[in-house]
């Protein structure tokens, strides 16, 4: 393991309050709760996460149900919140909060007024 600093609890308060606000600092762990529309959404999000995960080499612990998908980050080797769980916190966040509709371009994104097609309920 390299030497990574270990963040103290109100450093890591002020950086989720500055860098990712929808995350919150509980028992150890920086979390966010994605709600989805049901099960099939669920299972893209955590797929997507898990190859987030895979591709940088730090993993999450998750808490999957029906409707929402609980990700949970620690430097367990640091026993500590280090820079790699804001850096992969900030690449899910990136991913999974995505709003093509919000941006100009050709894509529209997922239409969320239809049953049929919802996918993240967005904060």
């Amino acid at each position: 393991m390299t030497d990574s600093k270990i963040y103290t609890e109100d450093e890591v308060a002020a950086k989720l309050a500055a860098e990712l606000p929808h995350w919150f600092f509980e028992n150890g762990w920086i979390r966010r709760k994605y709600k989805t529309s049901g099960w099939k959404a669920t299972l893209m999000v955590v797929n997507t996460v898990g190859h987030l995960a895979e591709a940088a080499w730090h993993h999450p612990d998750l808490t999957v149900s029906y409707a929402f998908v609980i990700v949970k980050l620690c430097t367990h080797e640091a026993k500590g919140i280090t820079d790699k769980d804001f850096e992969l916190a900030a690449k899910i966040e990136q991913v999974i909060a995505w709003q093509p509709a919000l941006e100009e371009g050709a894509l529209t994104g997922t239409p969320n007024d239809d049953a049929r097609f919802k996918y993240i309920k967005y904060d």
